[in-house]
């Protein structure tokens, strides 16, 4: 009964944008990367890397990739680590592979089955200027605990 249905719902793929940066999956990176274009990351970055907010740039971690330090873009495509906190100004894709360890603030989110979040997951509006506190965590959970059920 349930066996014989197939779902239709289709997995998130993998952008088909083109990447004029690629950080290989032997490389390693210590410091902060600031963005002018797309990247791909298939290598190990320790440190934060930001985009500004004005430019479309997307940030893809590979399923090698490893990231320990905070992402800050437009568009950030999860298959592989992040140690750290993400904040998107569009979109966030978590791929199956995907495991996040730190808070996650997005203006839209795509969450595959499997990946592994450990974290809040905040909804903020884009045009939003990333804050390295935990006050909007705060907000949040002090919003979910007085709004009630009303009936």
């Amino acid at each position: 009964m349930f066996g014989n249905k197939k779902s239709n719902t289709t997995p998130l793929v993998m952008s088909q944008e083109k990447f004029n940066t690629l950080i290989g999956k032997n490389s390693e990176i210590h410091g902060c990367l600031l963005l002018k274009e797309s990247v791909r990351i298939d290598g190990k970055v320790i440190g934060n890397i930001e985009a500004p907010r004005d430019q479309d740039i997307s940030v893809v971690i590979g399923p090698t990739g490893e990231i320990l330090g905070d992402v800050i873009a437009g568009r950030i495509i999860v298959a592989g680590k992040v140690s750290g906190n993400i904040h998107s100004y569009e979109r966030v894709e978590l791929l199956s592979s995907a495991l996040v360890q730190g808070d996650t603030k997005y203006a839209s989110i795509a969450v595959e089955h499997g990946a592994r979040l450990l974290g809040l997951l905040l909804q903020v509006d884009g045009t939003e200027v990333p804050v390295q506190t935990d006050r909007d965590a705060q907000d949040a959970i002090r919003k979910a605990q007085t709004t009630g059920v009303e009936e």
